[in-house]
């Protein structure tokens, strides 16, 4: 394995949108020493088996799966995320992620989500603004596909999973069960701009969403768990406060019973 390379990796359908990635990929500053490269994927049948034939072909210790429609406006992406890899626990990098998965399994209706990023899901192009981490990055149960950066290989779980959704959050439950730490880092200024439009998610995202909860409701329960375990005590905390968070819990327990 490279540990002075990083690899930029890409499904690719729409090659003006892969040009302009390209683009801004190739006008990042390089630390000295190191080097990129990219890798497309075309005709794949679903992003699992793009990201797995990807990742099996690439030596580089650092790699960045993005999508074709992410801009990385931050010019000095390679430096931070380094900075964050200097922490060997740290295994994925999002933009965007949450604290905890509801009981749902839809991240963005989680209370705690960090992150920032330019978006045109809605249709229009506008900011993303949500909470903000205290230090340098905080830990998250998963985070958004529109960037997920990794210095360790995992496998992306084909066998469980197929199809455009669901990738990203099942490959964060797969870092934390092998001990890695998920994180969202501080950023005054959004990294990327992601000009995705208005998402279609009739093509099997609730087919996922229902495999996902079957395989890692355990997990789910757990990691809210810890994020309850870790919350820290402040003086505006209410008993109120604790009672919903324990009883967003009990509920959480009972409808993962339903996905056997």
């Amino acid at each position: 394995m490279n540990d002075r390379k990083i690899c930029f990796i890409t499904c690719v359908n729409d090659e003006l949108q892969y040009e302009e990635c390209l683009y801004y990929i190739g006008a990042l500053d390089i630390p000295e020493g190191y080097q990129i490269d990219t890798i497309a994927i075309r005709n794949a049948a679903s992003i699992f088996e793009g990201y797995n034939k990807a990742m099996a072909s690439s030596n580089a210790k650092y790699k960045v799966y993005i999508h074709q429609d992410v801009l990385i406006v931050n010019k000095m992406f390679i430096h931070d995320i380094l900075n964050i890899f200097s922490c060997p626990q740290v295994g994925l990098i999002g933009a965007v992620g949450a604290r905890y998965i509801p009981e749902n399994g839809v991240w963005w209706e989680s209370k705690e989500i960090f992150g920032r990023v330019f978006d045109s899901h809605t249709g229009s192009m506008g900011l993303l603004a949500f909470k903000q981490p205290e230090d340098l990055m905080i830990e998250v149960a998963g985070v958004d596909g529109l960037v997920m950066i990794t210095q360790y290989d995992v496998k992306w779980r084909d066998d469980i999973l197929n199809g455009w959704h669901y990738y990203d959050l099942s490959q964060s439950m797969e870092f934390i069960a092998e001990g890695y730490l998920v994180v969202v880092p501080k950023c005054q200024s959004p990294w990327f701009v992601h000009d995705c439009g208005v998402v279609n998610i009739m093509n099997g995202f609730d087919q996922n969403r229902v495999l996902f909860l079957k395989h890692y409701k355990k997990a789910i329960i757990q990691n809210y768990n810890r994020f309850l375990n870790n919350l820290p005590q402040r003086i505006d905390d209410t008993q109120d406060d604790r009672i919903f968070l324990e009883y967003e819990l009990a509920l959480m327990r009972q409808e993962l019973l339903r996905f056997n």
